[in-house]
């Protein structure tokens, strides 16, 4: 199947763009070229509840959330913990604003978006240790978010997707907090062998091979970080016992076969996954929602799927209450 025709129109527009390679981007640069890229962009801007911009006090620094109230439901509702794609050095609480509310409304939970501290100011494992610590901060305190403790999910894309894995991951060696779900949209979750979608998808379908190589630079101290199961889930030696999983793929997507392989390894381990691919869709295309059908239906796929998460999540605790 070919790309999408919205999309490819965009592809169309974005390479005939004049090319500066990546070794001459600073990321303040890139950072504003990515805040006015959005500007452009048709956004669902979903109605909720609230939004509501708060700050987490954790130990040594200090980051910014949003909090999304939806329409439906009511307190104490399901939480789903969502950290933002952009390579670990874009994005923030702005750039995944329709996202989030479109979340928060199709799953009928609170979503908590985490503005994690970006690279190269703060390299890895400081998103890491972020994501975790916020997700840990927030399930001690769930009655300030009005949400229910067994019924707390993590999510997020790209390199978000990355981070709420790694923050499962986490949450299982130090034994809290109980996650019921991961919501993983096209994540980069690393790889044991080099997978064919890299070399497939390496340029003309947004993400390039170049800009991962830059994201990965900006990122990590050295090489040898990238094989740290912190930076690459899918070397964890043990993913069993993990919560289930909700994992989204596109096929123009240098991270197709990554995200697939994850998935694989997830279910090799026990553990439920829901994974589909999007045969017409391209890396990032949760922020395409507003524009491309498609990509709002993938989007769709993935609330479905966390909605049945957390009602399954209902169902356990209640039977654990009568055992």
């Amino acid at each position: 199947m070919p790309v999408n025709p919205k999309i490819q129109f965009f592809l169309d527009k974005l390479n005939a763009l004049p090319k500066v390679p990546m070794d001459e981007i600073e990321p303040k640069a890139y950072r504003q070229m990515e805040k006015e890229s959005i500007k452009d962009m048709p956004q669902l801007n979903v109605p909720v509840k609230k939004v509501e911009n708060r700050v987490l006090q954790l130990e040594g620094r200090d980051i910014p959330i949003r909090v999304y109230t939806p329409n439906k439901g009511m307190a104490p509702y399901p939480g789903l913990v969502y950290y933002h794609g952009g390579g670990w050095v874009l994005g923030d609480l702005d750039s995944h604003d329709s996202v989030c509310r479109f979340l928060a409304d199709s799953a009928a939970c609170i979503v908590i978006s985490v503005g994690y501290r970006l690279a190269p100011e703060h390299k890895f494992p400081a998103a890491v240790d972020d994501a975790y610590d916020a997700l840990e901060w927030i399930a001690m305190h769930e009655a300030d978010f009005a949400i229910d403790r067994n019924r707390i999910a993590v999510g997020g894309d790209s390199a978000g997707g990355n981070l709420a894995a790694v923050a499962c991951i986490i949450a299982k060696e130090r034994k809290a907090p109980e996650v019921c779900h991961q919501l993983l949209l096209y994540p980069s979750t690393g790889f044991k062998e080099e997978p064919p979608s890299l070399k497939e998808n390496a340029e003309g379908y947004f993400l390039t091979l170049e800009s991962m190589n830059w994201f990965r630079k900006h990122y990590f101290n050295r090489d040898d970080d990238m094989l740290h199961p912190y930076a690459s889930p899918i070397l964890y030696h043990d993913l069993s016992g993990l919560p289930s999983a909700t994992i989204l793929t596109a096929q123009y997507d240098p991270l197709r076969d990554v995200g697939k392989a994850y998935a694989d390894e997830l279910k090799a381990n026990d553990v439920e996954v829901f994974y589909k691919n999007y045969d017409d869709l391209i890396h990032g295309f949760a922020n395409f929602a507003g524009f491309v059908p498609e990509a709002k239906d993938a989007l769709e796929d993935g609330a479905r799927s966390l909605r049945n998460a957390f009602v399954l999540s209902v169902e356990r605790t209640s039977a654990g209450d009568i055992s």
